[in-house]
C-alpha cells in the first residue's frame, strides 16, 4: 500500500492534446508554476508508486481551467492516452507556506463538515471544485453529495489541525 500522506495530487491527466504527446491537466492547485515551469514532477497510477517525470513545458488554455503540458517520454497521442486518469503529484513537504486564511486543497479533503452552534457532524469534504467561485463538495452522512460555496460567510471556521470545518448554509442549500 502506498503512503498517501507523503504525496499530494496537484492535477489529473484528463485527455491527450493533439498528436505529439501533449496532455490536458485538470488542476487541483492554485500555483500555476506547477504546470508551466519546467522541471521534475511525478505521475501516479491509482494505488501504485509515483513515477518521476520531467515537465518540458506547459500553459493554461485561455478562458478554461485546463493546462496543456508536455513531458519527456510522452511523444505521441497513443502514449498520452495510456496515462489518462493518472494523477500529477508532488511530495507533501514541497508545499508552499500559505497565509492565515489560505488552505491547501489537500488539507481540506476529508475534513468533517459541521453545522450550527453545537457543531453537529453533517458530512465530510470530498472535493474542492475550482471555477469562478470555489465549491466544496460535501458528502452528507445520509450519502447525498452537495456543493457548498467556499466563502467566509458560509464557511466561517476551518480547523485543519482538528480536522473539521463549520458551515452556515443559507436555507435550502443542503436540500438541493
Amino acid at each position: 500500500m502506498i503512503d498517501k500522506d507523503k504525496w499530494m495530487t496537484i492535477g489529473e491527466i484528463v485527455a491527450p492534446q493533439g498528436l505529439k504527446g501533449d496532455i490536458r491537466i485538470k488542476p487541483k492547485s492554485e500555483f500555476p508554476e506547477r504546470f508551466t515551469k519546467p522541471g521534475k514532477r511525478w505521475i501516479q497510477k491509482a494505488n501504485e508508486l509515483p513515477t518521476e517525470i520531467k515537465l518540458r513545458k506547459g500553459n493554461l488554455i485561455p478562458g478554461k481551467s485546463i493546462y496543456i503540458i508536455s513531458i519527456e517520454g510522452v511523444s505521441n497521442r497513443s502514449s498520452a492516452e495510456e496515462i489518462i486518469g493518472w494523477k500529477l503529484v508532488i511530495p507533501v513537504d514541497s508545499r508552499p507556506i500559505l497565509s492565515k486564511d489560505e488552505y491547501h486543497y489537500f488539507d481540506l479533503i476529508g475534513l468533517e463538515a459541521r453545522r450550527g452552534p453545537k457543531k453537529t457532524l453533517i458530512g465530510f469534504v470530498t472535493d474542492l471544485i475550482k471555477g469562478g467561485n470555489d465549491l466544496l463538495e460535501i458528502e452528507l452522512v445520509e450519502g447525498k453529495k452537495v456543493l457548498v460555496p467556499f466563502v467566509k460567510e458560509i464557511v466561517p471556521e476551518i480547523e485543519i489541525k482538528e480536522k473539521w470545518l463549520l458551515i452556515n448554509p443559507p436555507p435550502g442549500l443542503l436540500e438541493l
